[in-house]
Parts: C-alpha cells; sequence; structure tokens
C-alpha cells in the first residue's frame, strides 16, 4: 500500500466517521442542477509525507499526472492568470471570456516588491534565499492577498508554503484554507510533492518532507458513496518518481521532466460531479 493512499483512507474515515455536517446552514456551493452542495468536514487535518520515502500519489484511482503538473508550473512558473496559457481546460469554469481569473494564484507569485537586495517576485525571492540564506525562517509565498480578493474569479485554496531547510533537507508546509477529498486532495498533494523536489534540485538540496495543513477538509454530500466505494479499494505499492537530473533552472523544468515509473491505479469510471 502505497503511504498516500493510507493517509488518504484515514482523512475520509475520519471525515466521514467523526465529522459535521452542514445541512442545518445555507451554502455558497451549487451543484450543476441548482441545488445546494452540502458537506460534512473535519476541522484542521495535518498530513506529513516524507518524499525522501516515497512519492504521495494514491492509487485508488489514476491522479492524472501530467496534467496536475501542468497546472503547478502554470502557476509558479509561468506565473500566470490566464488560461490560454495551460493545457488542461481544469479552469474553464472560473475564466472569463478573455480567459483571465483574474488577479489569482499565478499572478500574485508574479508580482514584484521591494526587499533590501533589490525587486524580486515571490518564486524569485524563495530561489535567492535558498542559495544565500538557506537558514533563514523567513523563506515563503502568500497568495492570500486581500486587496485584491475581489478580482479573483476564486479566492486560492492552496495559498502559502513555507519552506524549511534542516541540514541537506529542504522542507515544505503547504497551509490550504479548504480541500475538496475527492476531487483535489491528492492532486494538490502530488503539485506541491513536486514543486519541493523542483525547488531542492536547483538550489542543492534534497526533498525533505512535506506536511499538509488543511483547514477546512470537506466530503461533498453527492461525493460520499463515491467516497466509500474508493476506500474500500485495496491499493497498491507507490510508483517510483523519477525527475530530469540535468535541469539546474527552476525555469527549465517542462511536464516532461518527471515521470511516475510503474504507475497502478484502480480504473474508477464514475463521472464525479463539481460543485461550483
Amino acid at each position: 500500500m502505497s503511504y498516500a493512499d493510507k493517509v488518504f483512507i484515514d482523512n475520509c474515515k475520519t471525515i466521514l466517521g467523526t465529522g459535521t455536517y452542514d445541512n442545518a446552514y445555507e451554502v455558497r456551493p451549487r451543484w450543476e442542477d441548482g441545488s445546494p452542495a452540502h458537506t460534512v468536514k473535519s476541522f484542521c487535518i495535518v498530513n506529513r509525507y516524507d518524499l525522501s520515502r516515497e512519492f504521495p500519489v494514491i492509487t485508488l484511482r489514476k491522479t492524472n499526472f501530467k496534467n496536475c503538473v501542468g497546472e503547478l508550473l502554470w502557476i509558479w512558473q509561468k506565473k500566470s492568470n490566464n488560461i490560454i496559457d495551460l493545457g488542461s481546460h481544469i479552469w474553464d469554469a472560473w475564466a472569463d471570456e478573455k480567459g483571465s481569473i483574474g488577479k489569482a494564484y499565478g499572478y500574485q507569485l508574479g508580482v514584484k516588491h521591494q526587499y533590501a537586495e533589490g525587486m524580486f517576485d515571490q518564486v524569485d525571492r524563495v530561489l535567492y534565499d535558498l542559495k544565500h540564506n538557506p537558514l533563514s525562517r523567513r523563506i515563503l509565498t502568500n497568495i492570500y492577498n486581500h486587496a485584491d480578493l475581489h478580482e479573483m474569479r476564486l479566492y486560492p485554496c492552496a495559498y502559502s508554503m513555507t519552506f524549511s531547510v534542516t541540514g541537506k533537507r529542504l522542507n515544505g508546509i503547504l497551509n490550504q484554507r479548504s480541500q475538496d477529498m475527492l476531487v483535489a486532495n491528492n492532486w494538490n498533494v502530488c503539485q506541491y510533492a513536486v514543486l519541493l523536489h523542483m525547488f531542492a534540485q536547483v538550489s542543492g538540496f534534497e526533498a525533505g518532507e512535506l506536511v499538509h495543513v488543511i483547514a477546512d477538509a470537506h466530503i461533498y454530500d453527492r461525493h460520499i458513496p463515491l467516497i466509500e466505494e474508493l476506500i474500500a479499494k485495496e491499493p497498491f505499492d507507490a510508483p517510483v518518481f523519477t525527475i530530469d537530473k540535468n535541469v539546474n533552472d527552476f525555469y527549465a523544468f517542462s511536464p516532461d521532466s518527471f515521470a511516475l515509473e510503474g504507475y497502478r491505479y484502480h480504473e474508477f469510471k464514475h463521472a464525479i460531479p463539481v460543485a461550483v
């Protein structure tokens, strides 16, 4: 069994077993037919993944690794807020007629800020500190900019990364305000595991631990039977993660720089309803 599968199963059992239902409240999300999308949730789930041991992809169903990495690079490398620059259609529902998602995600990472050493955007500042001041306790990013929220088509869910060097290992904490466990959980875990590997490689470190802090970990009402079916499966072992060792520039990585060798997963043929 992959460790990511165990974590996912344990999280879902906790939410279903001891979580709180919001059926008594008016909720913002809606299903495609207009019905309110209620949830059962747990507050503040914290998961830890040691990336030196295995890559945290689930095998209970397929995580589309290429699209997952593509979105990560769109946000962190291209620093884009336009779906024209994205190879998949996962953001189509949130884009305007010109393809923009507003001042969200990649836009925030690309804004330059004044530091004592000069002007940096948030990504380049991380790269600078990992090279010049790796023991700093101030290496972090934050895209939840309150001044720009009214111009975002969707408020950031995964909004902050804090990086910490311990010996030769680069560790990271991902803070997430909200998580749809079925649709997005492993997607985000895989993305930020890849990101940690990227920053570690170009900065001369080894990828260490990824800590994922989820404030509101929830399962939507129409997802409950799908989750119950999913976590009843017998997981496979984790695949082997590979990264192109010849890349030493953060901006030179491409989706083809990463692969999961021997990735086995269960087929999951259900159409998954998405709440918006």
